[in-house]
């Protein structure tokens, strides 16, 4: 029987993509760096993406991700400015932002006072916690799990293990199997899951993301289709 369930943030719970193409559309303006197109933001999709699985294999730390992210992208959009003080500014609007991913508030609302509603987040922890608190979510967990205030990224099983150890503090014992992790990575929620024995669910954002080659419990396009799961 699941007694936890485990909520990704970015992309899962808020729409990380729907912000990031904000962000560029108002700072490549604010800033004087051309138009924003698809084509900018598919650039920095996959920047992004190959910094943070790197992140994920701890091949980077997440200090030099923000040292490097920008100036790889306006390279590889050849502009001139320096990417750093775009990351600061970046940021900085990242930390109010909250976009919700369909249906995340009624799923949140179904969830929370039925199971152990916990976020499991790779990012800065203050970050990640105002923008629960911004979209109106933060309520609805139960407890909040954020890589740099674990002390471990996901998929690493220290992750896991400390998460579920702070669970075990405060009075609520849970064994890996009957907690289940929803999210949209495969590289990152899936296998973080897998690795520690919980249950699976991923999430495509409507069919977006793929899960080829790896066994999960369960997939959906929709969060409401969790409604027939929990």
């Amino acid at each position: 029987m699941i007694k936890a369930v485990f909520l990704d943030i970015d992309n899962t719970i808020l729409s990380f993509t729907e912000y990031v193409k904000d962000a560029m559309k108002n700072g490549f303006r604010e800033f004087g760096l051309g138009e924003y197109s698809e084509d900018t933001f598919m650039t920095f999709e996959e920047i992004n993406s190959g910094l943070w699985h790197k992140l994920e294999k701890g091949e980077l730390t997440l200090e030099g991700l923000k040292k490097v992210r920008w100036n790889m992208v306006f390279e590889k959009l050849g502009i001139s400015y320096d990417g750093e003080e775009f990351e600061r500014w970046f940021r900085k609007y990242l930390f109010t932002s909250a976009i919700p991913e369909p249906n995340a508030l009624k799923v949140l609302k179904y969830l929370s006072g039925k199971y152990c509603v916990c976020a499991a987040s790779n990012g800065p922890f203050e970050q990640q916690v105002n923008r629960l608190r911004v979209a109106g979510f933060l309520e609805m967990f139960d407890h909040i799990f954020v890589s740099s205030d674990i002390g471990f990224q996901k998929p690493s099983k220290e992750f896991f293990v400390e998460s579920f150890k702070r669970l075990s503090d405060g009075g609520i014992v849970i064994e890996p199997n009957e907690a289940i992790i929803v999210g949209d990575s495969v590289s990152s929620d899936m296998a973080g899951g897998i690795g520690f024995g919980m249950k699976t669910c991923f999430y495509t954002r409507g069919g977006i993301g793929k899960c080829e080659g790896v066994a999960v419990d369960h997939i959906i396009d929709d969060l409401s289709e969790l409604f027939d799961i929990l």
